[in-house]
């Protein structure tokens, strides 16, 4: 998934231009043009045209997920905690895409740099005096870099709306947001550019398609370590025993994980970064064939396991199943994306309870749907292609996942530190609704008490 310096070549535009009248023709060469009317009215500018359209409307799948994530979170929490979930993933979504825009983009794309850490300065970097460098094939891909800049934006903010699902329920919400935009402009475009932008990981062969770990690894780690700090919610374990705390509705999860499987087409489809038809159409079907595998997989063992036929971990089967395959669906056969997903499947029920016993409290399984089954799903690609290796796919998970977790008990601790990461108990038990916004998302319901009057932004 890359920019400017990362110039993915589409493989073939054979079949789209003969579609188009236009054979031969192939965007991936840097074709130079004297201006912007000698483009427009050149033999290339209808394939652009399609490929930039192409990556605007996955965009705009993509946001659709961060729909998904909200009822998701809601529904597998607490109904006393319902505006509170959405009020941090409209905060994640709205400040993720701005501080990408003033940070993040350039950190994670600077152009020539030293494979570590560099900038290309603030903003997107658009140069209104280039505008055929801006704006046509020259710019090194399928698309403007107004496209470019939106569809990362909306990779960006999920990373940090991954976290919010690890953290609902007792986290103060002001110690999130200063995390979570932190979290965006920072750490997830550094991880980034060491692959995406070019970077160290890039050239030793690390491959990780539509992010796996780069975006759901970094999530995943990311909320392992604010749980660690934050700690379980009140009633999870009592002497010793882990005890469920039930989301309020599976149904509402239930429209979220279909939303993010509709999104998730355009997350990978997108990814090839142009509109080839070849390309995007096998990313569909080994996106769908994987998640359709996660969940049954995930139902089998839930069955095999804790003797129930469990919706939620169906739900998350499919997440896990999405997850596993995002890092090489490009690359892998739909035959074995169905064992990728499977496995994900498995490996997302076995993790969940793993996390129980060790006392970590994620209420809606964020971290073993993309933490773990994000590590899978980058190690399946050395297994299961020959796209990269399995040692550098290891290495370079390693690295990630690891400068994440440093940077998220470092940030999340430092916040700690100076002014709490958690409500009260009083807040967490009455519910981060009425305690934290005034207001109760289900009135008419007796079950939910609506009477506080004691509403504040965060306790003092």
């Amino acid at each position: 998934m890359s920019l400017i310096s990362l110039k993915r070549s589409s493989k073939s535009y054979a079949l789209l231009s003969a579609l188009l009248l236009l054979p031969g023709l192939s965007l991936a060469a840097e074709t130079s043009y004297e201006s912007m009317e000698a483009f427009r009215s050149s033999a290339e500018y209808a394939v652009f045209v399609i490929d930039n359209l192409w990556i605007l409307i996955a965009a705009a799948m993509v946001l659709i997920m961060h729909l998904g994530f909200a009822t998701v979170e809601s529904g597998f929490s607490q109904g006393k905690n319902s505006i509170n979930v959405i009020y941090k993933n409209i905060f994640i979504l709205t400040a993720g895409i701005l501080s990408y825009a003033v940070i993040g983009f350039q950190l994670m794309y600077p152009g020539d740099f030293n494979g570590v850490l560099g900038s290309g300065g603030l903003g997107i970097g658009v140069d209104l005096s280039d505008p055929v460098g801006m704006f046509t094939p020259a710019y090194g891909e399928a698309m403007t870099i107004y496209s470019d800049f939106i569809f990362q934006a909306m990779f960006a903010a999920t990373a940090a709306t991954i976290v919010s699902g690890c953290v609902t329920g007792r986290v103060r919400i002001s110690a999130f947001m200063i995390f979570g935009a932190l979290l965006v402009a920072f750490s997830y475009p550094i991880t980034g550019s060491w692959v995406w932008g070019g970077g160290w990981l890039d050239g030793l062969g690390f491959y990780d398609f539509a992010g796996s770990t780069l975006v759901h690894g970094v999530g995943g780690a990311a909320g392992l370590a604010c749980v660690i700090i934050l700690g379980p919610r009140i009633g999870k374990f009592i002497n010793g025993s882990s005890h469920t705390i039930p989301g309020h509705s599976v149904p509402l999860a239930t429209v979220g994980v279909f939303l993010l499987w509709f999104g998730w087409f355009g997350f990978n489809g997108g990814s090839v970064l142009s509109a080839n038809p070849v390309e995007v159409s096998y990313v569909f079907v080994t996106t769908a064939l994987a998640a359709a595998s996660g969940a049954l997989a995930a139902m089998l063992t839930a069955r095999i396991v804790i003797k129930k036929l469990d919706a939620a971990m169906a739900l998350n089967g499919i997440l896990a199943g999405l997850v596993a395959i995002t890092a090489g669906a490009d690359v892998i056969s739909p035959a074995m994306a169905c064992v990728v997903g499977a496995i994900g499947g498995v490996l997302v029920v076995l993790s969940i309870i793993m996390f129980d016993n060790l006392k970590i409290d994620d209420p809606v399984g964020a971290i073993s749907v993309h933490g773990v089954v994000g590590i899978w799903g980058t190690l399946a690609v050395g297994l299961f292609s020959t796209a990269g290796s399995f040692g550098i796919q290891l290495l370079g998970v390693a690295a990630i996942y690891g400068f994440t977790l440093l940077f998220s008990f470092s940030v999340f601790g430092i916040i700690n530190a100076i002014m709490g990461v958690r409500v009260t108990e009083e807040y967490e038990t009455r519910g981060l609704d009425l305690s934290e916004h005034g207001v109760g998302a289900y009135p008419n319901f007796a079950m939910i008490d609506t009477t506080f009057k004691g509403a504040k932004s965060d306790p003092t």
